[in-house]
């Protein structure tokens, strides 16, 4: 509890009013958005990570995760940061475990995709690099936008290491989905995909775009040749 207050008030002590009044609409916390009742208190970034490396040695999993739970949402974001933290600094698979199990458990505080881009990749992604990863697609087909998002960016650890297969094979689940925070996430995937070879990038767009929702397209070619774009956004790759 004592690490919990100490997080708290320094965190408390960089608040940025304009900020506050301007992140609940930068993340939709409007009824019916995908944010909806989330709250804000308006601290940067860098000063939730910069408090979560100050915290995290002395700082438990317990505390994380009563963390986790709160409803500010940068509580939750510098629980994560810690998270990342002690997950990076060991090599024991069974300190990894722990942390992964707090991460898993408590998925549902994973609610925005800030909270998702920022930690899924980092802690789930090398801890499934060598083991079975049927969660990732228990997420994907599950109808929780956030567990979906986290199955496509958790990805981005393999692709890093030139592992495709299941980045492509969760964008084939996910190619018709209704939201497009969906669609941005898979597009980025494919993109990160195509840094690293773009033969695969291309092969797999060249048959599946013309099913793609548009904005899942736009992102994964963005880097393309104009040419090569415009044939893809007109149609006429075949």
């Amino acid at each position: 509890m004592k690490n919990i207050i100490a997080i708290k008030n320094e965190l408390q002590q960089n608040i940025d009013a304009a900020r506050a009044e301007h992140l609940p609409k930068f993340f939709q916390t409007f009824p019916g958005g995908y944010g909806e009742n989330d709250k804000f208190i308006g601290v940067s970034v860098p000063n939730q990570r910069k408090t979560a490396k100050k915290h995290y040695p002395t700082c438990s999993l317990s505390d994380a995760k009563q963390l986790l739970n709160e409803s500010v949402h940068e509580y939750r974001l510098t629980a994560l940061f810690i998270l990342i933290y002690k997950f990076e600094k060991t090599t024991q698979l069974v300190k990894q475990t722990a942390i992964v199990d707090v991460y898993v458990n408590n998925v549902a505080h994973v609610n925005n995709w800030d909270l998702v881009d920022s930690s899924s990749y980092k802690i789930l992604g090398p801890y499934l690099m060598d083991k079975d990863k049927s969660l990732l697609y228990e997420y994907a087909i599950s109808d929780n936008l956030w567990k979906q998002r986290i199955s496509i960016i958790t990805t981005l650890h393999f692709i890093r290491h030139k592992q495709y297969s299941d980045t492509l094979d969760l964008a084939i689940i996910l190619l018709n989905h209704p939201h497009d925070l969906i669609h941005k996430a898979v597009g980025w995937m494919l993109r990160e995909i195509g840094n690293q070879d773009y033969a695969v990038e291309f092969n797999f767009l060249k048959k599946h775009y013309t099913c793609m929702p548009r904005t899942m397209l736009r992102y994964a070619i963005e880097k393309f040749e104009e040419g090569i774009r415009q044939q893809f956004l007109t149609g006429k790759i075949n």
